[in-house]
C-alpha cells in the first residue's frame, strides 16, 4: 500500500473515531438531566484515548498526527460523561 493511501486509510479513520466519540454528547445530556449512567465505559475510554493519544504524540522520528487527533474527542467527551455520571 501506498503511502499515501495509508494517510488516506488514518485520516478516514480519524473522522470515524471521532464520530463514534461525539455519540458520547447524548449520554453526557442525559446525565445532566438526571438519567445517570455507567462510569465504567467512559473511564474505560479515557485511559484508552489517553494512552493512544500519548503515543501518537510521542512516536518518532515523527508524530502520528491522525491517532492523536482521532483520540483527543475521546479524552474530552469520555471525562464530561464520566463527570456527568454521579
Amino acid at each position: 500500500m501506498s503511502e499515501r493511501a495509508v494517510m488516506t486509510l488514518g485520516w478516514i479513520a480519524t473522522a470515524a473515531s471521532v464520530t463514534m466519540y461525539v455519540s458520547y454528547v447524548d449520554q453526557i445530556r442525559l446525565n445532566l438531566s438526571g438519567e445517570k449512567g455507567s462510569t465504567i465505559q467512559p473511564l474505560a475510554t479515557v485511559i484508552n484515548c489517553s494512552l493512544w493519544a500519548a503515543y501518537g504524540f510521542l512516536r518518532q522520528p515523527k508524530r502520528d498526527w491522525p491517532i492523536v487527533l482521532a483520540n483527543a474527542p475521546g479524552i474530552v467527551l469520555g471525562a464530561l460523561s464520566l463527570a456527568t455520571a454521579f
